[in-house]
């Protein structure tokens, strides 16, 4: 496991924290995601061999937030 913190522009409010949250939960390697609206970071870690990051990223931005 491997633990991933990724900057994230576009969050606001508690919704984008559910959003994000409940995304991320949902792909195969992905566990404990943290989202912090002051640092405007998605934190969780990550199981080699699951979701390859390039789709973590993509279901970030397919939300309608920024992955930079």
């Amino acid at each position: 496991m491997e633990r991933i913190v990724m900057k994230v522009d576009g969050m606001s409010c508690e919704h984008c924290v559910k959003a994000i949250t409940e995304t991320l939960d949902a792909l195969p390697g992905v566990n404990e995601v943290k989202v912090s609206l002051e640092a405007k970071t998605v934190a969780f870690t990550w199981q080699d061999g699951g979701t390859p990051m390039e789709e973590i990223v993509a279901a970030i931005e397919d939300q309608g937030y920024d992955v930079v």
